[in-house]
């Protein structure tokens, strides 16, 4: 199993676990992932919802094989299922990172309540490089965190950045060594056995209300301009070369 699913002491783990793939994320996985979140929000026994990956690598990111071979087509795609049950969850999620976060393995944490980061952890959003768009309302939140100079960075150029980067451009709570971290994440959403549920999903609610409707338009938007670019000329050169195992070549485009 590539997901897998547990609630101890009150905290509903889903973690990713494929790292013979880096963690690459499937339609299948994403699927499961939002089953598993719309499940622990409905359960009363879960009072906090923890994501993680295998020590060393969160997610590479998508699947690009996969995404290939059954690009996502509607609004009920996994993916976008995923993105939404996330988006949602009245319960506090809690992120645990290692190694790297590629694409989504970085968007979705803009998404999480809680984020805690190792020391070695690498995020990235090459879409850009790949001739795509950014997604999971990226851009709207990435330019709202840290600006639209250091969101150019990270969007356009896709330069990857470091756990204390994420910290200081609020993306992440605070950085431990890898060794620590899915602990420390564990311990901070068991809190929350202790704290108000009604008190906590109302706060929560509070917190996100008046950007909900704001990020929902540009996950929509993202995935209109995204399906029509992943059909491009552009990002079937991009795709080319990553399987090839090559620089890709723009300089043909205009």
């Amino acid at each position: 199993m590539t997901i897998k699913t547990y609630t101890v002491n009150g905290v509903a783990t889903i973690e990713i676990a494929r790292p013979e793939k880096k963690n690459a994320i499937t339609q299948a996985m994403y699927q499961a992932m939002a089953d598993a979140l719309r499940a622990a929000d409905t359960d009363p026994a879960v009072r906090a919802v923890l994501i993680t990956g295998q020590p060393g690598i969160f997610t590479s990111g998508n699947d690009l094989e996969d995404f290939m071979a059954a690009p996502p087509r509607g609004a009920d795609a996994p993916v976008f299922q995923f993105m939404h049950a996330l988006v949602n969850c009245t319960k506090p999620v809690v992120a645990a990172v290692t190694g790297a976060a590629i694409g989504i393995g970085t968007t979705l944490l803009l998404h999480c309540d809680l984020v805690f980061v190792a020391d070695d952890a690498r995020l990235a959003m090459p879409f850009v490089g790949l001739g795509l768009v950014p997604e999971f309302a990226s851009s709207l939140v990435v330019p709202q965190l840290m600006g639209n100079v250091r969101a150019a960075e990270k969007l356009l150029l896709g330069d990857p950045f470091t756990g204390e980067q994420a910290v200081e451009c609020g993306i992440a709570n605070r950085v431990l060594p890898g060794s620590e971290v899915v602990n420390h994440a564990r311990r901070v959403a068991e809190r929350f056995n202790n704290l108000a549920p009604g008190a906590v999903r109302d706060s929560k609610r509070l917190i996100r209300e008046p950007q909900q409707e704001a990020v929902k338009a540009a996950i929509a938007r993202e995935a209109e301009i995204f399906g029509a670019r992943l059909r491009s000329p552009e990002a079937m050169e991009a795709f080319q070369a990553f399987f090839q195992k090559r620089a890709p070549d723009f300089s043909k485009f205009s």
